[in-house]
Order: structure tokens, then sequence, then C-alpha cells
């Protein structure tokens, strides 16, 4: 029985081991677009 437990803990680190190495590498964050009060702020230029 031991050892039935401990197969299905390693089976669980190996998944979350994978699915943070795809999420971290595999997926692209969308760009944030600036809204045009931020792009054109006078407090910066002036």
């Amino acid at each position: 029985m031991n050892e039935i437990i401990q197969t299905i803990l390693v089976f669980i680190a190996l998944g979350l081991a994978v699915s943070f190495m795809i999420k971290k590498f595999s997926w692209k964050k969308p760009k944030t677009k600036k809204a045009f009060s931020d792009a054109h702020d006078c407090d910066k230029c002036h």
C-alpha cells in the first residue's frame, strides 16, 4: 500500500513540474495597451 501512495505522489509532483514548465516557457503574456492619457501625460514632457 505504501508503494502505491509513493507512486501517486511521484506522478502528482511530475505533473505539477511539467505544467509549471509549460506555463513558464510556452504561454505568452498579452501586451498591455497604454491608455491615451498615459501616452500624452504633460507632466512627463514638461
